[in-house]
């Protein structure tokens, strides 16, 4: 069992049903798990549910809501098993969504935070053990010119146990 904090993007009916529909046909990891989202917090194992949602919840407030737009596709290898997956990677509202993440690693879940893996925020829409097969994929997407316009406005604090989220608490930002 694991806990981890992430951002649903508040984004339009439009681009909600586009990145379902991609994530249906190319997300077979993810797909029925959950919805699109950034990851704020990764999976956290060795701290107790009080404790994570009471440390998530303090150092949220106060904390504001912002506006991404992504327009760009990529490729990233999975650190841990032999997948590739394509992210949907916002270009505006990027150093939001570092300098977030790094607020919650720093207080108590500070042990926590991987240097071994970087950091890219992102919303997940595919993934393939064929890299060839990602690239060809984000290729194609990329040359769409795509744009997804959305907000940060809230954050969910969850609850991961056999490949089954469930929501503790939602956090909204001011």
């Amino acid at each position: 069992m694991a806990y981890l904090v992430i951002a649903y993007p508040n984004i339009s009916s439009e681009d909600f049903s586009w990145i379902q529909k991609y994530r249906e046909q190319n997300d077979a990891l993810y797909f029925n798990v959950v919805k699109p989202h950034f990851t704020i917090v990764f999976p956290t194992f060795d701290v107790k549910v009080d404790d994570f949602v009471n440390e998530i919840t303090n150092l949220a407030s106060g904390l504001k809501r912002f506006d991404f737009k992504a327009r760009c596709f990529v490729v990233n290898k999975d650190a841990f098993n032999d997948y590739y997956h394509e992210f949907l990677v916002p270009d505006e509202g990027f150093s939001n969504f570092i300098k977030l993440r790094d607020h919650f690693y720093s207080g108590k879940l500070s042990k926590n935070l991987r240097f071994d893996i970087d950091f890219i925020p992102h919303v997940g829409i595919g993934n393939s053990q064929n890299p060839q097969e990602c690239k060809d994929r984000v290729d194609a997407l990329n040359k769409k010119n795509l744009e997804i316009v959305g907000t940060i406005d809230k954050l969910a604090i969850l609850k991961y146990e056999d490949d089954t989220i469930t929501e503790i608490k939602n956090v909204e930002l001011n």
